[in-house]
């Protein structure tokens, strides 16, 4: 099983200062999140995809993954280019964090690059259902 897997948290998360819900504090791993269930760990995809829309305007595919899976760490442009294949969105195209459709299959991808394993797609929306009821449309 995949780190990712093991520690419910299937967007590999790193350990920060922001609390998330369903985070098991304190992390066993000492440099990923760990949450409850994996409901919780696709919940803070959401929110973390949510937050860079918002708080950072990053609004494209391009700008999210870049800072999700930044070059020191990872060769980013294998990553775009995989998430971008997966979900049919292209680079620069903006993203609604708020659209089930464009969210699903973007999570979904996030987390099969991180683990190497399809996302249960029955936890996957009951992901979104969490993020959903604190974030509504």
């Amino acid at each position: 099983m995949s780190r990712g897997m093991s520690n419910c948290n299937p967007g590999n998360i790193r350990r920060s200062r922001t609390r998330y819900k369903g985070e098991v504090r304190p992390s066993r791993d000492p440099e990923f999140k760990q949450f409850a269930s994996l409901e919780w760990g696709y919940r803070a995809i959401f929110v973390l995809l949510h937050t860079y829309r918002v708080r950072y305007g990053l609004g494209s595919l391009d700008g999210m993954i870049v800072r999700w899976a930044p070059p020191s760490e990872n060769r980013t442009d294998l990553y775009l280019r995989f998430v971008a294949e997966r979900t049919g969105l292209k680079a620069d195209e903006p993203l609604d964090t708020s659209c089930r459709a464009t969210m699903l299959p973007l999570a979904a991808a996030i987390s099969l690059m991180e683990n190497g394993v399809e996302a249960p797609r029955e936890t996957l929306e009951r992901g979104w259902e969490l993020f959903r009821a604190d974030f509504p449309a």
